[in-house]
């Protein structure tokens, strides 16, 4: 009875009286879930003592945002989208979706005004607006350019889609240098360009990079293979202390250990591999996030050889295949070599192109193990492991080859962190590590290298620009500090997308054998918690 009165009372009420009742639900929750993350913060004052300073101020400027956008979306939102798929009594034309109304030539034309003056406005903001209103201008010049690019990417999206692979190929290898010369312009020399590049080179191409090829590693694990790693971060610890040790002990180049370091890792893969193979599901879970555990224990504790949590510093350089190094003091310095002016920014891009290179391997080299026999293996086995059996395809070795491949793109990104960093300590391989990428797995598509690579942009990219959202310390107060956020956006991404999209941003996949014509198989058609 009381099932039958809550029905029939929100099919009588209104829209409005609807919102108000759920945008209070709504407040409530998220005054009960922030009331000790945000409302209270635990801080140390002058003699060492742990104290808690109370923020309710911004405690109830979350709770009233949430209320108000559930209200916003359930008195207005939710309406307007059950009138697009009305259509129209006399055409009989369902009306215009949101993108077509929102992508606009006018619009596109005005953000692109906006973009290119404040551009040339960029040297003189501080001075014409403040350093407040200066920090609020490049934000809406940030926006500007984004819905410049969703225009553009909107509008030609079916040539996007045909030539995607391409296109972004292309976008990957032209970044640096867009980057040196739009800076260059800014600042009206070529050495400002180069100079200011490294932020944008580093932190949002490098760091990006060494996540998606960490990503793509660990799915041919999972995603391929149907085996659920959680201790991935191992590997990638074993690669990077791989070169730390032997480079700095022995001065080996990095070219040699790079392989050395890919190839321990897989000796590592295959030494999990083994205790594992009668493992499924949330045992196999357990037992690999043990390993990771045990692997960065090892490293804190094993002092003699990793000198435990200080780590091991003054890693060499990448050189430039013994021809050319990165050393100012080297006689083959590259700027000495080629004569050109002195800048550290030629590391970093040159870095930049190096983890590029590593990336397209990687997805090469998935690409075409799924071809073969192996990677036909892989797929049966993630389906259903008994079935595979009755195949006759032999489960263990088949296990143990997505063990030791992905973990040995996890040494070469490890080895390739190591030389970028020049340092490496315990701290840098923790459980949250292995977490982010496999987030990133998931919330890319399962198998799909396209979508783990747009899933690893939105997520470390976004959690990257908040380090510049300084003009928020202006809003929230100068002890704001807006990168702390980063997991809780982090999670309140992962929420929506699953939500949203639930086997992430590429919902079907391609099989690798098909009868006279390729399809993709949408994500409808498969089991629910398989790929």
């Amino acid at each position: 009875m009381a099932a039958t009165v809550s029905s029939e009372r929100d099919a009588v009420a209104t829209p409005i009286q609807r919102a108000f009742r759920e945008a209070l639900y709504a407040g409530a929750i998220s005054l009960g879930l922030f009331v000790l993350f945000i409302g209270l913060r635990t801080d140390q004052n002058i003699s060492n003592e742990l104290i808690l300073v109370q923020r309710w101020g911004l405690l109830a400027l979350v709770v009233i945002a949430t209320a108000v956008g559930r209200f916003l979306y359930v008195a207005y939102g939710q309406p307007f989208l059950a009138s697009l798929k009305v259509a129209d009594i006399d055409t009989g034309l369902l009306p215009e979706t949101v993108a077509a109304r929102f992508f606009r030539m006018p619009f596109f034309i005005a953000a692109v005004v906006i973009a290119a003056l404040l551009f040339v406005l960029a040297g003189s903001l501080d001075g014409l607006l403040g350093p407040d209103l200066a920090g609020y201008a490049r934000f809406v010049r940030a926006l500007a350019i984004i819905y410049a690019v969703a225009w553009v990417m909107y509008y030609f999206r079916a040539f996007i889609h045909a030539h995607l692979s391409a296109l972004g190929i292309s976008a990957l290898a032209l970044y640096p240098v867009v980057v040196v010369l739009v800076l260059a312009l800014m600042t009206g020399s070529m050495a400002g360009g180069f100079q200011g590049s490294l932020k944008w080179v580093d932190n949002f191409g490098i760091q990006i990079l060494i996540y998606v090829m960490l990503a793509w590693g660990l799915n041919i694990v999972i995603g391929l293979a149907g085996l659920l790693d959680l201790g991935y971060v191992a590997f990638y610890a074993v690669g990077a202390y791989a070169y730390a040790l032997l480079g700095t002990h022995f001065g080996l180049s990095f070219w040699i250990l790079l392989p050395a370091a890919g190839c321990m890792a897989a000796f590592w893969g295959v030494m999990l591999g083994f205790p594992v193979l009668r493992l499924r599901g949330d045992y196999l879970a357990i037992v690999t996030l043990a390993f990771g555990e045990i692997i960065r224990l090892v490293l804190i504790n094993w002092r003699e050889v990793t000198n435990g949590s200080a780590g091991i510093s003054g890693i060499p350089k990448v050189s430039f295949f013994g021809l050319m190094t990165f050393n100012v003091s080297d006689p083959n310095y590259i700027a000495k070599v080629l004569n050109i002016a002195t800048s550290s920014a030629y590391y970093k891009i040159f870095l930049y192109y190096l983890i590029l290179g590593l990336c397209l391997l990687t997805a090469f080299v998935t690409v075409r193990l799924r071809r073969l026999p192996v990677g036909r293996a892989w797929e049966a086995l993630r389906e259903d492991e008994i079935a595979c059996r009755s195949l006759g395809i032999n489960t263990t070795t088949t296990k143990l080859t997505a063990f030791a491949t992905g973990a040995m793109f996890g040494g070469f990104a490890g080895s390739f962190f190591a030389a970028r960093q020049g340092f490496v300590s315990p701290e840098s391989f923790v459980f949250l590590e292995s977490a982010i990428v496999l987030a990133i797995v998931v919330l890319g598509g399962m198998g799909s290298l396209i979508g783990i690579a747009i899933a690893a942009l939105v997520m470390i990219g976004g959690t990257e620009a908040l380090r510049e959202l300084d003009f928020l310390k202006r809003v929230f107060g100068p002890d704001f500090t807006p990168e702390l956020y980063r997991m809780l956006l982090f999670g309140m991404a992962m929420v929506i997308v699953m939500l949203w999209k639930p086997r992430g941003f590429v919902g079907s996949r391609e099989p690798t054998a098909f009868l006279k014509q390729r399809r993709a198989v949408s994500a409808s058609f498969t089991k629910e918690g398989h790929g």
